[in-house]
C-alpha cells in the first residue's frame, strides 16, 4: 500500500510546523557582516579567517565558500 501526502506551504510555515527555530535574525546578521566586509575591501584571506572564527566549519566547507566567492580554486 502506498500513501502520498502533498503539503503546500512556505518554508516559514514548514519550519514552524516542524518546530524548527527561526534563523532569520542570524541570517541577516551574517549577510550584514559579509556586506560590510566586502565594502571595506576585504580579501580572501580575511574571508577565510572570518569563516573559521564562526564555528566548527570543516576545511571542505571553507573551500566551498572560497570557490563560491571567486577566490582560490580547490
Amino acid at each position: 500500500m502506498n500513501i502520498k501526502i502533498s503539503i503546500d506551504c512556505t518554508p516559514v510555515e514548514a519550519r514552524s510546523f516542524l518546530g524548527l527555530p527561526d534563523m532569520t535574525p542570524i541570517h541577516e546578521e551574517y549577510i550584514g557582516k559579509m556586506r560590510e566586509m566586502f565594502a571595506n575591501g576585504s580579501n580572501m584571506d580575511m574571508l577565510d579567517a572570518m569563516t573559521k572564527s564562526w564555528g566548527p566549519m570543516t576545511e571542505l566547507n571553507t573551500r566551498i565558500i572560497q570557490t563560491m566567492m571567486g577566490g582560490r580554486k580547490s
